[in-house]
């Protein structure tokens, strides 16, 4: 019977996945994802390429707000930053698509960095309303500076193509997704395991004994700043070489919302939960929206209160888990995991 986790050797110890039940896990979970566009339609697979997205982005904003402790509310506008620099790149400088990406997170990290230096003087709601002055800068710059960006003008990017390949399919883009997803996740848990990233945690749980350690908080807040903005703009430039088309409605406030459900659902603090939280907050209107379509034809008053509904929904779901589960999905997983590997004893 299993009465604990004992290792011979640091390496055994420092391991991302120490028993060999988390390395199977990793196994099938890899296995899955391999096979799982082959076996998918269209629209399954535009759900995956959604989730892949989003789960980059949600990972970068839970580097800021779950393991540092810095709210933010500007990440659609940060996304919209990687966006319009990969498009932009793309179209006015002819550079091919592969390189827009790393130059546009680069951008997005030094926008990121900027708009976090009120974070020295400020924290909470206070840094919250801050990035939501972001949100708006931000934007309000998108639409009005047409020489630049064309304003509400959408910006229509060429396919991206590798070896004669058009890659903006859902199956073709599908792997580019699952290619960055991995080495975000990667680089992400391998982050809090090193100097920097412990810094982050010491900032979230108690700033000033952090800074009594030695620990410099003014640089290692804007490093977080600036290295959750370089994922999100990640996010934003992926997104815009797959739909092939940048418009700042995409890029709203609603999106900086979307992506705080997603971490706070999924579990602030913890990599997978970004994961588990963007799953379930991109499947969540998918699901209203086919049940809604079932019932169409016998409610047929159904499809005009639809959106309301899945604003309630939405609103309610953040409520439900704030009330009974705050440390999220990933809170429940591991519930589930202790309970199988203790029972039938409950201690």
């Amino acid at each position: 019977m299993e009465s604990g986790i004992f290792h011979t050797t640091y390496e055994k110890d420092m391991a991302l996945r120490r028993t060999p039940v988390m390395r199977w896990r990793i196994i099938l979970a890899l296995t899955a994802v391999l096979i799982f566009p082959f076996l998918a339609d269209g629209y399954q697979l535009t759900l995956a390429n959604q989730i892949g997205i989003a789960a980059i982005g949600a990972i970068g904003l839970n580097i800021l707000t779950g393991f540092t402790g810095q709210i933010s509310l500007g990440q659609g506008a940060f996304m919209a930053v990687g966006a319009y620099s990969a498009g932009l790149l793309m179209t006015r400088m002819g550079l091919p698509w592969w390189l827009t990406i790393p130059i546009a997170c680069v951008i997005t990290a030094v926008v990121g960095a900027l708009f976090g230096i009120p974070s020295l003087r400020l924290k909470g709601l206070y840094l919250a309303i801050a990035t939501l002055a972001a949100q708006q800068i931000i934007e309000w710059l998108i639409t009005h500076w047409t020489g630049l960006t064309g304003g509400v003008e959408a910006l229509v990017l060429p396919s991206p193509k590798l070896f004669g390949i058009r890659l903006n399919t859902d199956f073709n883009f599908y792997w580019v997704i699952l290619l960055f997803l991995i080495i975000t996740i990667i680089f992400a848990v391998n982050l809090f395991r090193t100097k920097i990233g412990r810094a982050f945690i010491a900032i979230r749980d108690q700033d000033i004994a952090a800074e009594v350690m030695g620990v410099n908080i003014f640089r290692y807040k804007l490093l977080a700043f600036a290295t959750s903005s370089f994922f999100v703009g990640l996010s934003g430039a992926l997104l815009a070489h797959y739909r092939g088309i940048v418009n700042y409605e995409r890029f709203t406030i609603e999106t900086s919302i979307f992506y705080l459900a997603v971490v706070i659902i999924g579990g602030l603090g913890s990599v997978s939960g970004s994961i588990y939280g963007a799953i379930f907050m991109t499947l969540l209107p998918a699901v209203l929206t086919n049940i809604g379509r079932a019932l169409g034809d016998t409610m047929p008053g159904l499809a005009g209160v639809l959106p309301f509904v899945q604003q309630a929904v939405f609103g309610i779901t953040i409520i439900l888990f704030l009330v009974f589960e705050p440390e999220g999905i990933a809170k429940i997983w591991r519930d589930i995991k202790d309970y199988f590997r203790l029972w039938p004893f409950s201690y």
